[in-house]
């Protein structure tokens, strides 16, 4: 036992004197890329030109057809937004099924079926594959694309690009698209309500007629199925689709700038500002660049040990994150930075993210940030193969872009034998940074100064249209706007004479209707009830000494630090009255309110509670009211009720909930008799 006990020591001991000679200051040498067994996809093509791929997985009964349409990019101008409609009309109805019948027998044998303007898919239990086939190949063949559905698809995309106008990642977006692309290309071109009423079924026919067509199409399918059994199946539901000419098209290839471009949209009740540094990347999938790329990204900003991230997170604390991306495209790609900072150090923030990406050209990446990539992106690599249908992509990535057929195969071989001299020539292929866009969506009066450091700035709006040049009045000031605006509703002493107001406004909350009543005295007390099938749910009560806030059946005193900001904006006419409140008022100047120039003024309590409205240049209405903590209101048809203009349409669009929710005032009472149950 001692003999024993004392070899055990003795290993020990050497395993602990070899373990301190380690020089752990450095990664330990790379070992040889594994070899990657990639099963093969099966393949063979119909006569009509469907091309086919199968990959078997009899691991669980269960097999998925994917339908791709290879074509072009689309440049769609007056009817932008077209191939958006596309998908959901294809499964709207069928010549010999309505929607709801389609929806009931896909959810009878717990299957699904979705379709995009460039893709049809399904999936099922096996013993279930012909009836989903059958569903599938109904949707293909003979969808009706009916009236009613295309009105209800229009609303919800309506709906949709109105709160996304109010979405500061949303606008950065399409101004990245904009000034990196073009408004003339089909990666920067965006839909707008014009575009979208004008979409029309016929559209949507001509789009099906013209582009659904076996020989530009791919199905891949994964599953319980055999190349064999594949064929017949294929054979039978997709043999009589008929092949036909599909138009193909060219566009210019956008350039990069001469030099740094500035983009700004002002969205002045921002708290944080979108920055954003793009230009384009001519980079597609197998080109000698994509896989140092791949490195190179993650280096510079592919996660949270990369460069942009942990300058600007961990070193200065900007951002909760900030990140980059390469693409890749056959088209035109782009390579883009982007992090959401404070307001107050957007420059600061732009500075670094300038710093790390001219960086990253000019002095290259390290051996130990490369090392640490690779193991990164061997692991993803790896962990995708678990999946079947990564195989199946790999078939269709190495048919449609006719990349060798051991490139997969060999994929971690060729990332791992890259150099850090290899990453840093690709960094100088892909990325100028003496030629970048540089945007930021934030509040306007507080950064636009600040970013004319970087370059030239341009003004744009939240659609990415450059904004239009907006000239105030020489003379204009904050009681002019007001007086103006009270003149056009009806005159000061008209509105003075409005001592109590009682509304009440109908809307559709997502399907569900929701009534608000609103009672307003010119002694201060307000009241807003929100009720749901003639409940009340909500209900905030503002007094002169003090503020609730009732809802499911609980209630709670507004906080004081809340209370002069839901006081000041509890007047329904508190531009009359703001003298005699003691506010101070001023004017910010000439903004673009979804494309009606209009007067920001800003009303301020002695406490410091500020009231933001904007006020038509031309009519002198007021059309917005900006809260930056509980959201826009915007308002519109405005209408004479007891000699006082009133806007009879309002649209909410706030934080707290998803969608804008757009209202109709349908009564007005003028100084009726309010109690005090109306403010109880």
């Amino acid at each position: 036992m001692k003999n024993i006990l004392s070899t055990f020591i003795i290993g020990l001991l050497s395993v602990s004197l070899a373990y301190s000679q380690v020089d752990r200051s450095q990664l330990p040498a790379s070992g040889p890329a594994p070899e990657i067994k990639i099963g093969d996809a099966e393949t063979f093509t119909l006569d009509n030109g469907l091309k086919v791929f199968v990959v078997n997985n009899d691991k669980l009964p269960r097999v998925s057809f994917s339908l791709v349409l290879d074509r072009d990019p689309l440049f769609e101008g007056d009817k932008a937004g077209l191939t958006g409609f596309v998908g959901q009309m294809l499964t709207a109805g069928t010549a010999n099924r309505t929607k709801d019948q389609l929806d009931e027998e896909i959810d009878f044998i717990g299957a699904s079926l979705s379709a995009s303007s460039t893709s049809v898919f399904a999936s099922s239990l096996k013993k279930h594959q012909d009836k989903i086939l059958e569903l599938m190949a109904d949707v293909l063949y003979n969808p009706t694309f009916p009236e009613e559905e295309l009105e209800k698809i229009r609303k919800q995309t309506l709906t949709g690009l109105a709160q996304s106008k109010d979405n500061p990642d949303a606008i950065a977006s399409r101004l990245a698209a904009a000034m990196v692309y073009g408004k003339d290309h089909p990666y920067g071109e965006v839909s707008t309500e014009e575009t979208i009423n004008n979409i029309s079924i016929e559209d949507v026919k001509e789009y099906y007629q013209t582009y659904f067509k076996p020989n530009i199409a791919y199905l891949v399918i994964v599953g319980d199925m055999t190349k064999d059994e594949a064929e017949q199946v294929v054979g039978t539901y997709f043999s009589q689709w008929e092949k036909g000419e599909v138009p193909s098209f060219d566009y210019p290839t956008p350039t990069r700038t001469n030099a740094t471009k500035v983009g700004l949209v002002d969205r002045s009740s921002s708290v944080q500002t979108v920055i954003n540094v793009s230009q384009p990347v001519s980079l597609k999938l197998g080109d000698e660049d994509y896989i140092p790329s791949r490195l190179l990204n993650q280096i510079l900003g592919g996660g949270s040990s990369s460069r942009l991230f942990v300058n600007l997170r961990e070193d200065k604390g900007y951002t909760y994150g900030a990140y980059s991306s390469i693409g890749s495209d056959r088209l035109i790609a782009r390579f883009s930075a982007n992090a959401s900072v404070r307001t107050e150090v957007t420059d600061s923030a732009m500075v670094e993210m300038l710093y790390e990406i001219k960086k990253i050209v000019e002095e290259g990446v390290t051996e130990e940030e490369l090392e640490k990539a690779k193991a990164n992106l061997s692991g993803s690599f790896g962990r995708s193969l678990e999946s079947p249908s990564t195989i199946a992509n790999f078939a269709l990535n190495i048919e449609r872009y006719d990349l060798p057929k051991d490139y997969y195969a060999n994929y971690l071989k060729n990332l791992n034998s890259l150099t850090v001299e290899d990453i840093n020539a690709t960094a100088k292929r892909l990325i100028d940074p003496d030629k970048l866009y540089v945007m930021a969506v934030g509040n306007g009066d507080a950064i636009k100064d600040k970013l004319a450091q970087f370059g030239p700035i341009t003004m744009y709006d939240n659609l990415g249209f450059e904004a239009k040049e907006l000239t105030a009045d020489a003379d204009m000031t904050a009681e002019k706007v007001i007086d103006k605006y009270l003149e056009a509703i009806g005159g000061a002493e008209s509105i003075r004479n409005v001592k109590t107001a009682k509304l009440s406004m109908d809307a559709d909350a997502m399907g569900t209707q929701v009534s608000m009543v609103f009672s307003y005295d010119a002694n201060g007390r307000y009241s807003q009830k929100t009720l749901v099938g003639g409940n009340v749910v909500q209900k905030t009560t503002v007094l002169e000494s003090g503020g609730t806030i009732s809802a499911q059946g609980q209630s709670m005193e507004i906080p004081a630090d809340q209370l002069e900001s839901a006081k000041i904006n509890s007047y329904l006419f508190p531009e009359a009255l703001y003298e005699d409140l003691g506010y101070a008022i001023r004017l910010e100047g000439l903004k673009d309110v979804e494309g009606t120039p209009a007067y920001k003024v800003v009303l301020v309590s002695e406490s410091g509670a500020e009231l933001i409205n904007y006020y038509d240049q031309q009519t002198g209405l007021k059309i917005k009211n900006e809260n930056p903590s509980l959201g826009d209101t915007f308002y519109s048809d405005y209408q004479s009720k007891a000699g006082v203009l009133i806007p009879m349409a309002w649209t909410i669009k706030s934080p707290m909930i998803p969608v804008p929710l757009e209202g109709r005032i349908t009564n007005v009472e003028i100084n009726p008799t309010l109690s005090e149950d109306d403010f109880n």
